[in-house]
């Protein structure tokens, strides 16, 4: 169907990918598939897959990729989803991405653009460490971008302002590691394919949204001529 309009979200952590899928969805009215929630939804709904993949997860073991994969066709070839979507956290590995395109070819159907919003190591290191939470209300600060009027202290309750482990330098240097061997590959396998589109992601949200919304509205258009 000529007017799906079908998207994988690419990028590392911090990037800014769910800011940018929150207002992709409501421009283009997509459902919003993240592999957390769409997993964690199967599991609640005792789906067949769901009951599956909660099995490895009691056990404290990985959900296999074919389970995984399954879940996610499951949820493209939901009602909901027969339009287009928006795919966030899926596929991050070579054999996920294989097992996706067998997938909607089986179901005739074909992704319209792998969107990926590029930002160096540095960048995400500044951005996600610089991070605080507040212990009482889980208010987000940043000690760069938005710091709170009196450091360390929440502006509403002046309660104590921690660091996250997830925003501690050496996690997110262990998670840009895997990130670099598993998902990076990616960029390579969709752009071969005449899928990837680029974007620069240090650059200001609204900006990199803009060119995103621009791209896609292009891409649409040439896909009804």
């Amino acid at each position: 169907m000529s007017s799906e309009l079908n998207l994988i979200l690419l990028g590392p952590p911090g990037a800014g990918k769910g800011t940018q899928a929150e207002r992709l969805t409501f421009d283009f009215n997509l459902p919003y598939i993240a592999t957390g929630n769409i997993l964690r939804g199967a599991v609640r709904d005792e789906t067949a897959l769901g009951k599956e993949a909660k099995s490895y997860m009691a056990k404290g073991e990985l959900v296999p990729d074919s389970v995984i994969t399954g879940v996610i066709l499951e949820a493209l070839n939901s009602a909901d989803a027969r339009d287009g979507f928006l795919l966030d956290g899926f596929p991050r590995t070579l054999p996920q991405a294989d097992a996706l395109a067998l997938g909607l070819q089986d179901a005739d159907r074909r992704l319209t653009a792998v969107i990926l919003i590029d930002v160096p190591d540095e960048e995400v290191q500044r951005r996600l460490s610089g991070r605080r939470v507040s212990v009482k209300t889980g208010r987000v600060y940043h000690v760069e971008f938005d710091p709170p009027k009196h450091e360390g202290r929440c502006d509403i309750d002046g309660s104590r302002l921690v660091q996250r482990d997830d925003d501690k330098p050496e996690t997110i240097a262990k998670r840009l590691a895997v990130y670099h061997a598993e998902t990076e590959p990616l960029t390579e396998y969709y752009d071969a394919r005449g899928l990837l589109r680029r974007f620069d992601g240090t650059r200001a949200p609204t900006e990199v949204h803009d060119h995103i919304r621009a791209t896609i509205a292009t891409l649409r258009l040439e896909d009804e001529l």
